[in-house]
């Protein structure tokens, strides 16, 4: 009797150390929070230098009624400084 009781707390600590050390990491965490299909970003490409990359980091423009996304503010200042210049003309 004595070792079948032994036997049980053995399986069940071995049960909880197991447990504790297969914890998901942070981001598969998110990933199980989000809905199948959920679209965590868009990939937005800027109109200046041509690189890709999600919108939520982009810095936004509003140019004649349309929304624009730079990579950076070096970006977007070129492209204001070649449509200004180019309204010159």
């Amino acid at each position: 009797m004595k070792l079948i009781i032994i036997l049980l707390i053995g399986y069940l600590i071995y049960r909880e150390v197991k447990k504790r050390m297969a914890k998901p990491s942070v981001h598969q965490q998110a990933a199980e929070h989000r809905a199948a299909g959920e679209i965590d970003d868009i990939m937005v490409k800027d109109p200046s230098c041509g690189v890709y990359f999600p919108q939520k980091d982009g810095i936004h423009l509003r140019h004649e009624g349309e929304d624009l996304y730079f990579c950076s503010e070096a970006c977007r200042d070129a492209f204001l400084n070649r449509t200004a210049s180019s309204g010159r003309t």
